[in-house]
């Protein structure tokens, strides 16, 4: 087995899950304090790619990250940079993907935080920089830690938009369900489905290990509550 796919899936997932991780998070703050029509609208915007075919996606970046379309072109006139097909390409179709199950996960955790602890902390005079590290993002650290989990497994199996904008080139742009479709394409139904183990290993492993971390949570909150 080529392991080049198993490594690019993994980078791929990973920085883009790092950058859904934060945008997710800023995004959901800001809109789960707007009014309820304007964050009706940007809710509506912001989720559309958990709804629409992956595929649908993938055409829509081409549209915008084409060589000959509006970003692209001015990308690859001004820097030489060609967006599509290539490995990094697929960080963009992938971050757009998983970024609804981030933002949507994680501002469901913020509505339901209790304002009241950060109203008593701006009567202490603690700034709300101070209230969001250490009091709002604690108190919603299973919903964000879900988002996160769910937004990583996604990233590693997309395929719809990864190969629209990245394409299949073994050692440059394949990844694990790239790489499963085009064995599935050669009739290599032993590789193919080697590869799908993988893959299921891996999610298995982080689904688990994220079980074990919730219920460690639960324990520890358990006990001090207990204690108190």
């Amino acid at each position: 087995m080529d392991l080049f796919p198993l490594w690019n899936s993994l980078r791929i997932a990973l920085i883009s899950t790092v950058l859904i991780f934060f945008l997710g998070i800023l995004a959901a703050y800001y809109i789960a304090r707007l009014p309820r029509v304007l964050k009706g609208i940007l809710d509506v915007v912001l989720t559309l790619p958990l709804v629409l075919p992956p595929t649908v996606v993938g055409y829509l970046l081409l549209r915008l990250l084409g060589p000959k379309r509006i970003i692209g072109a001015w990308l690859l006139k001004q820097f030489g940079i060609k967006v599509v097909m290539t490995w990094w390409s697929a960080i963009f179709a992938t971050a757009v993907v998983i970024f609804p199950l981030m933002y949507r996960t994680v501002r469901g955790a913020f509505e339901a935080f209790d304002e009241t602890l950060a109203y008593a902390g701006q009567t202490l005079g603690l700034s709300n920089t101070w209230i969001f590290w250490r009091v709002r993002m604690p108190c919603c650290r299973q919903g964000i830690l879900a988002g996160t989990v769910l937004a990583f497994a996604r990233a590693l199996g997309e395929y719809g938009a990864t190969s629209m904008i990245a394409g299949y080139t073994p050692g440059r742009t394949a990844t694990i369900s790239t790489t499963v479709y085009q064995l599935w394409q050669t009739n290599d139904d032993a590789l193919a489905m080697k590869w799908v183990m993988v893959n299921l290993a891996i999610s298995a492993v982080v689904l688990l290990a994220v079980n074990l971390l919730e219920r460690r949570d639960f324990l520890v909150n358990a006990g001090r509550r207990r204690r108190g």
